[in-house]
């Protein structure tokens, strides 16, 4: 007589949702959150200059001029370097409620160009000290703010600037659904090349990609190690000083460098330990970067062999995300469990891994006691200038400009693709008329916002009256 054995998969399992599943719940949430929904700007009291203060108030005190400096330069600086801001005003506006791994800064001017470990040029997302789980709409609101503010702010046609922004949300919209619709695997291993459909573009977009993979393909580590560096007279590599964006650091931090770099080393890939092996430190310098991050705490660390070749790692403090911190937005259990046990050096590293279609294979990251005291500081680390490039958004001619947005929205939606609800939200987004519209009405509402802002803040440090 036969036996029939219990098979404990065959017990427990339930067949998955299927993309129509996902599709119709998504549909389905707009009776809860009205995609009309998203065109609010609520009123009501907002400390704008005293987020930037606090800000201000961690970060390393003779650089904070320098910020002040560069965002008062422009309303689109201005926007770049305040993505608190926008998260606490985007907490207070209504949500589709639909939460993805998000970028948590995607303006215009955080995607650009970067070599592959194939030595290719990608296009994507380049920056990820923001990232964090948060809403869909989070993410293209900021990306269509700056293309709103960005087009304003070089005087260009109205016309333009208007179907530039409302077809990055069209754009993200057809580019999330149609990545719904491959699989997984198929949506993991999707890329950008940067020379790869270079001949269906016009003239004026294909010279503005023709600029910039040329741009990138100079900025090489040879050539940042020639820019930056010096070698003394033992024959050691050393940075050069341009006080006060280079600055060699306080001997302390110099003396524990081995330390920490080695707590990096065991948080890279098992290949990349073996290949930092053959290199030794030679020395440590802060240096001052982008707009939003001056004033943290970023270093530029340089290593050579007996030969001569050299590599140079960058390492940048990484504090909460503002979607955290100033958009209160709550992290799943796992997500709260990851930061608890790597540091905030630890998220950016993992989100940017997800969020990349290819990811610099030097990432790490490291927490340790700070050498002037106060709580621990953690850091990310990867290569410095590997290919990195951008656009120049201000020189771009206007179909070059329309161009570049949907560039920017396909690339978001990708990475916004990467996360197990993106078919949920690509059903609740639909073709991206309605939604369309409304974020773009709240995009120029916060465009107004954000400029009278930059009034006040010029005002709030004294650079009108200097």
């Amino acid at each position: 007589m036969a036996t029939t054995e219990v098979r404990p998969l065959a017990e427990t399992w339930t067949a998955p949702p299927t993309l129509e599943d996902h599709l119709a719940e998504g549909r389905a949430a707009r009776a809860t959150a009205p995609r009309e929904d998203l065109a609010v700007l609520p009123d009501g009291e907002r400390d704008p200059m005293g987020i930037l203060d606090r800000q201000d108030s961690t970060r390393v005190p003779e650089l904070v001029p320098i910020r002040t400096e560069r965002m008062a330069a422009s309303a689109f600086a201005f926007y770049r370097g305040t993505a608190a801001l926008m998260a606490a005003d985007l907490a207070r506006s209504p949500s589709s409620g639909l939460s993805v791994g998000s970028c948590g800064d995607a303006h215009v001017s955080n995607f650009g160009l970067f070599a592959s470990p194939q030595r290719t040029l990608v296009f994507d997302l380049n920056d990820f000290d923001e990232s964090a789980w948060a809403p869909w709409e989070w993410d293209v609101k900021r990306l269509v703010t700056s293309i709103v503010i960005a087009g304003q702010s070089t005087s260009r046609d109205e016309k333009v600037v208007r179907e530039a922004a409302l077809g990055a949300v069209r754009t993200y919209a057809r580019a999330l659904a149609s990545g719904a619709k491959r699989s997984p695997l198929k949506r993991y291993y999707d890329h950008f090349d940067a020379a790869a459909g270079s001949e269906s573009l016009d003239a004026e977009s294909a010279e503005a990609l023709h600029k910039a993979v040329k741009d990138a393909e100079k900025r090489t580590a040879a050539r940042a190690v020639k820019k930056l560096t010096t070698v003394d007279k033992a024959g050691r590599l050393t940075f050069t000083e341009l006080p006060p964006t280079m600055t060699h650091v306080d001997p302390r931090i110099e003396s524990r460098i081995g330390e920490y770099v080695g707590v990096y080393q065991r948080s890279a890939n098992i290949d990349i330990r073996v290949l930092l092996q053959k290199y030794h430190v030679t020395d440590i310098a802060r240096r001052v970067v982008g707009v939003g991050s001056v004033g943290t705490r970023c270093y530029l660390i340089s290593l050579a062999d007996g030969d001569g070749n050299a590599l140079i790692l960058q390492a940048k403090e990484a504090g909460q995300s503002v979607l955290v911190e100033y958009g209160g937005v709550e992290q799943p259990e796992g997500v709260a469990r990851y930061i608890e046990a790597n540091g905030e050096g630890g998220r950016v590293v993992a989100m940017q891994r997800i969020l990349q279609a290819v990811s610099d294979p030097f990432l790490g990251h490291l927490t340790g006691e700070p050498i002037e005291g106060g709580p621990d500081r953690s850091f990310y680390v990867r290569q410095f200038h590997d290919k990195k490039g951008g656009f120049d958004v201000d020189t771009l001619e206007d179909s070059a400009f329309g161009w570049y947005a949907d560039a920017c929205a396909t690339t978001l939606a990708r990475a916004h693709g990467q996360s197990p609800p993106s078919a949920v939200v690509a059903g609740y987004v639909g073709g991206g008329r309605i939604a369309g519209e409304a974020i773009l009405e709240w995009s120029y509402a916060y465009a107004d916002l954000s400029r009278a802002d930059w009034q006040l803040f010029r005002a709030h440090r004294g650079v009108d009256a200097a």
